[in-house]
């Protein structure tokens, strides 16, 4: 417990900075970092389930995605696209090149390809989230100096994240009686669940109430929710892949914590919802 909250601790503040002060370039690379280091600790998790992905294919592809969403982040989607597409279709082709049983093609071509678009399309949603115009009408986000509105954006889907762990694993630890799921995280309550879902709404409330004057408070707690859902979906996501390998961590990058894929499911799943949520607001409009 102490080594779980040193390490969070020591990770928060480099955190904050990078997802709402650092410039482009530094935060593209911190993306990237932890892209790869996720697939790395997903292909663990694959080859302990007896599949063998293209590893290297993925981090390559994984990179080009997240630089390519990072150099035209008001427009990245007709980009991404077309890096998916030829990713998808250069899999399938190197994997017949140099697959000796074909009873492995299947299995090595599909855990790449999502491997790919579980971490690396999720993670790259980072990217528009913190430096395009996404919500600049709706949440209060034009105009403002120095970037285009993305930083409070980030901060609110740390900050539910966050909090929705926080609450929960307080709460379920301490008068958590309902299993959740037990056959995928035999740990998770329903007390807890709710506990984190909860939370995650007054934080941001009042992160809204104090610092987000400009915002609509009604669409920030619906942001807010739909992130925190997300993001516990994301985190028995990934528990049911570790379940499924026989392992109980996804690595051990993090101390107390274990690996970095276990500090970042709720994002794979959040990020991106809250992206496209932003993204039809704004079609809508």
């Amino acid at each position: 417990m102490r080594l779980r909250i040193l390490t969070a601790l020591l990770l928060i503040p480099p955190v904050i900075y990078l997802i709402g002060w650092s410039p482009k370039w530094l935060f593209l690379a911190a993306v990237i970092v932890s892209v790869e280091l996720c697939l790395y600790e997903f292909f663990k998790i694959c080859q302990h389930a007896g599949f063998k992905p293209l590893s290297v294919l993925a981090y390559l592809a994984s990179a080009a995605l997240c630089a390519v969403r990072a150099v035209d982040a008001s427009k990245p989607e007709m980009y991404s696209i077309v890096l998916l597409v030829t990713f998808v279709l250069l899999t399938l082709t190197i994997a017949l090149a140099i697959t000796r049983d074909l009873k492995t093609y299947l299995g090595a071509t599909a855990t790449t390809i999502f491997g790919v678009a579980y971490i690396g399309l999720t993670l790259s949603c980072l990217l528009p989230l913190r430096f395009s115009r996404l919500g600049a009408g709706s949440l209060g986000l034009a105009g403002t100096a120095g970037n285009p509105g993305g930083r409070k954006l980030m901060l609110l889907l740390f900050l539910v994240i966050w909090a929705d762990d926080t609450f929960a694993y307080l709460v379920g630890r301490t008068i958590g009686r309902k299993m959740l799921f037990p056959s995928i995280s035999p740990k998770k309550t329903l007390e807890g669940s709710l506990a984190g879902f909860v939370g995650s709404l007054l934080v941001a409330w009042g992160f809204a109430r104090l610092f987000w004057q400009t915002a609509s408070l009604k669409t920030v707690i619906l942001l807010a929710g739909l992130v925190a859902l997300s993001g516990q979906i994301g985190d028995l996501a990934e528990s049911a892949m570790k379940r499924g390998a026989n392992l109980k961590d996804s690595g051990s990058a993090l101390p107390g914590h274990g690996g970095l894929l276990d500090r970042v499911d709720s994002l794979l799943f959040g990020a991106p919802v809250l992206w496209l949520t932003l993204a039809i607001m704004d079609a809508w409009r």
